[in-house]
């Protein structure tokens, strides 16, 4: 795991002391080694940097950048199934200096080219330069388990892990996007292939970019992509065949994500995903694997005492911390720097406890992210799908009704929590009909139309993932293009990305069993009533479980995995809405409009306010303060 950076600078006036600070930005990425490769050649100058965090072969032979050949490569990742590929590769004559998974790729890309990411098992993004064809290639893995941004404009290609890299190059030009802060303000998150800045992209999961020297050609390829997956014959498989060959996949899976030579441990929450990880992998190894939570003393979003129990019935290493306001505000200012673009999930603050946490008694953490996207674990699924299944007549009918009665008509319910935006919400989606739109508006936190008023600046409605049902074929049904829509959005742009930079900012590889994409590429096959069956969301995954934990154990209502900010920003850290959100600051920025400031003080007059729009605000705020 590690920090990449680097140019193709078709001008020529990029130096190596340029590429050696942008490097250097992403040290907490890396600490334990750097490399530098800077190359003059006639098109352009070419800047390859690394930084290590070294997980497999710990000694300098694991060394980046690595050059074979003619081949240069900076890589950020782990290939799991790296000693199957180099064992046929020295079938065919290839030696191996090191114990590295990054001599594996430079001398499969050798051997086969690009067709050799089609045998990797892993989360990925490295570029590599061909000096004799004169080519750079810049890859993401299927999932987008790992970041990668680039930037482009007057013969200029950027591209780093994260984005702070890019301000120590004088020509990189920040300006916001304001479409992309609509986005951000509407979903916590920018939506991939968008960033906050013109002329910067987050490089599509599944893609990779090929770059011609000879004539600054760059084009967009794609290797995989889940509506591939989705779009195949679904199985026709008995339940029973599923769970035992969904188990043999994730048995694979976990395995191959213990593959290190420093301390793995895993974080466990008490939920299904990660108690699936947790158990299946003590079943396989004798040592107690160590585990790591958090909990919090406001009971309601307290899961310690259940992720306790599951660690006593497995036999793990478990270690458990409390946290309260004291340690929010220890991370809070390290929020602009951890997340150098605006994010503001709920629970980036107790993910970034728990990595701390983590770091100080193993180098490298499981987690169990995407259990909920690939079978179906949100209550958001159910109301898409149970919200549009009326007749499209009716839904017109009742939308249309809802443009004239407005929520101030209803002086019961106007005063209700969040109530004018859940009207406006139903509205949208009845007007709209489908699934698909209706899992596009409840996943919003903030209206496209209460963007417009918090906002100063007009701004313009990017397609993101969210519009891609047409791309899904008649095999799917409802539910099936809601979990492929949510791989590509929710899940790339929210939950991996927070555990990217959670994990990284303290040099914590996090990994992430369940997006091996063999597992998506056997589930998204599956019918749909595999996964919420007889009205239990995640069915297939609960029944694998339950193989390991008594059900009885296991059954209790879904937490989700939130810090109680509300409770904390009304009282211990309120000073932090005044200082960012107030009348001077507002009007001085020209970004947003006084409305935000009523948003503001409706919270604290304790008016039924959510605290996420917010919080959105204020995390933007303090990236703004930070970066620009």
């Amino acid at each position: 795991m590690c920090g990449i950076s680097g140019f193709i600078d078709f001008n020529k006036k990029s130096s190596e002391l340029v590429l050696e600070k942008m490097t250097h930005e992403l040290q907490h990425r890396g600490p334990d080694d750097f490399g530098l490769c800077f190359e003059r050649t006639e098109n352009a100058n070419i800047g390859l940097g690394q930084r290590r965090l070294s997980i497999l072969d710990l000694t300098a032979k694991g060394h980046q950048p690595m050059i074979f050949n003619e081949w240069i490569i900076v890589f950020n990742g782990e290939i799991y199934n790296f000693r199957e590929i180099s064992k046929e590769l020295e079938g065919l004559g290839y030696k191996f200096n090191s114990g590295s998974d990054t001599e594996v790729i430079i001398k499969a890309f050798d051997k086969w080219g690009v067709k050799a990411v089609d045998k990797f098992i892993g989360m990925f993004a490295f570029v590599l330069y061909n000096k004799k064809t004169n080519k750079v290639f810049v890859f993401r893995d299927r999932a987008g388990v790992k970041p990668l941004f680039y930037y482009i404009k007057d013969g200029l290609f950027l591209f780093a892990s994260e984005l702070k890299s890019f301000h120590q190059h004088k020509g990189f030009i920040k300006e916001i996007n304001y479409d992309s802060l609509s986005l951000f303000l509407q979903y916590n998150y920018i939506p991939t292939p968008y960033s906050i800045f013109n002329n910067t992209h987050k490089l599509r999961p599944g893609n990779y970019l090929e770059i011609n020297l000879d004539n600054q050609d760059i084009e967009m390829k794609q290797y995989w992509s889940i509506e591939d997956c989705y779009n195949k014959p679904k199985l026709d498989i008995g339940y029973n065949e599923a769970c035992d060959e969904l188990e043999k996949l994730m048995i694979s899976a976990f395995s191959y994500r213990m593959i290190a030579d420093v301390p793995v441990g895993a974080f466990l929450s008490g939920g299904y995903d990660s108690t699936a990880v947790v158990a299946i992998l003590q079943s396989l190894y004798s040592k107690k694997i160590k585990t790591f939570t958090i909990g919090y003393e406001e009971k309601q979003f307290d899961e310690s005492n259940d992720a306790r129990r599951i660690a006593d019935y497995l036999g793990t290493d478990h270690h458990e911390k409390i946290v309260g306001p004291d340690d929010a505000r220890s991370v809070l200012e390290q929020l602009p720097f951890v997340f150098d673009e605006p994010f503001s999930d709920n629970s980036v603050i107790p993910t970034l406890l728990v990595s701390q946490f983590a770091r100080s008694n193993v180098k490298v953490a499981l987690s169990g992210d995407a259990g909920d996207e690939i079978f179906g674990g949100y209550d958001k699924f159910n109301r898409s799908i149970a919200f549009t299944k009326y007749p499209s007549f009716i839904q017109s009918t009742l939308a249309g009704t809802m443009n004239l009665i407005k929520p101030e008509h209803f002086p019961i319910l106007r005063n209700t929590y969040n109530f004018s935006t859940r009207y406006e919400k139903m509205q949208e989606i009845w007007t709209n009909h489908t699934p698909s739109h209706a899992l596009k508006t409840i996943s919003q936190f903030i209206t496209t139309s209460e963007a417009n008023k918090y906002m100063a600046v007009k701004t313009k409605n990017k397609k993101t993932y969210f519009d891609i049902s047409s791309e899904l074929n008649g095999s799917n049904d409802a539910l099936n293009k809601l979990l492929a829509i949510d791989y590509k959005t929710f899940l790339l742009d929210n939950n991996l990305a927070k555990v990217d930079r959670a994990t990284m900012s303290v040099g914590l590889e996090g990994r992430e069993p369940f997006l091996d994409h063999r597992i998506i590429e056997f589930a998204s096959r599956l019918p749909s009533s595999y996964k919420i069956r007889n009205g239990v969301n995640k069915h297939i995954l609960k029944s694998i479980v339950h193989r390991y934990v008594p059900k009885e154990l296991m059954d209790r209502p879904k937490k989700p995995f939130l810090a109680p900010l509300s409770n904390w920003f009304g009282d211990e850290l309120k000073n932090y809405y005044y200082d960012f959100i107030n009348e001077d600051k507002i009007k001085k920025d020209g970004i947003f409009t006084s409305e935000v400031v009523k948003l503001r003080d409706a919270f604290f007059s304790g008016k039924q306010v959510n605290n996420q729009k917010l919080w959105n605000i204020l995390v933007f705020q303090m990236w703004k303060e930070k970066w620009m």
